[in-house]
């Protein structure tokens, strides 16, 4: 099986046959959908991720995600910005090297825990306000799959405070605010996202959708002939 991308694959010919096959019966069993190429690519892999087929039609792109998320990765030492440690500890760290990433949450730190006790918020919040305290979600990827409350305040933050993010793919799973957060996000226009609909989510779809997004960088990086961002760091 001859593949393009190098970095974004399995390292082993068996892994990328059996994941290729996957994506294959994924393609034959979806039925129809309205997705861009690029956007399918996201949409297949998350469903890939746990074998749902609701994602095809939950998932929704602002028209400049994929292309804005795929620009962040290529500039190089883009930040991811996650809203728990789950999702930093399941992207791939050779995948985040080449193109000089780093991730970064701050849900669990001492001083995001007073604060929220003494504030009576969320972690999640304060947490989103640290990483705007120390500027890195302005062009972050921003990544929100376990706390709706994070979703909430990062659009405050863009909302009252100018925050610009280069994309965010808001994801979080639950019964409170879960919808609502995922809602209130796609309303905007300035700042581009990738939402799931509905009260479905979780880090693991967040972990997906930012390897699709990887995977597309890599491609576009090869084709153009470009010198990885991350060489050297």
């Amino acid at each position: 099986m001859s593949t393009v991308n190098v970095v974004t694959e399995q390292l082993t010919r068996a892994g990328q046959v059996i994941e290729h096959d996957s994506f294959s019966i994924i393609d034959a069993e979806a039925g129809p959908h309205a997705y861009t190429d690029p956007q399918w690519a996201i949409v297949r892999r998350m469903i890939h991720a746990n074998a749902d087929f609701d994602f095809n039609g939950l998932t929704d792109f602002h028209p400049d995600a994929v292309d804005s998320g795929v620009t962040a990765m290529l500039r190089g030492g883009t930040p991811v910005v996650a809203d728990v440690e789950m999702i930093c500890s399941g992207l791939s760290r050779p995948r985040l090297n080449h193109f000089g990433m780093k991730t970064w949450q701050f849900i669990s730190d001492e001083d995001v825990i007073a604060t929220a006790q003494a504030q009576d918020t969320t972690r999640a919040v304060q947490a989103m306000r640290k990483a705007q305290r120390q500027g890195l979600l302005e062009g972050a990827i921003v990544g929100i799959g376990n706390a709706p409350t994070a979703l909430i305040e990062l659009v405050r933050l863009i909302r009252e405070e100018g925050v610009r993010p280069a994309l965010v793919v808001g994801m979080p799973v639950g019964f409170v605010s879960a919808k609502e957060s995922k809602d209130l996000m796609a309303e905007l226009q300035d700042v581009p996202w990738i939402v799931i609909r509905g009260r479905k989510g979780g880090s693991t779809l967040v972990v997906a959708a930012l390897h699709a997004l990887l995977a597309l960088a890599e491609a576009r990086q090869r084709a153009a002939g470009l010198a990885a961002p991350g060489a050297g760091a």
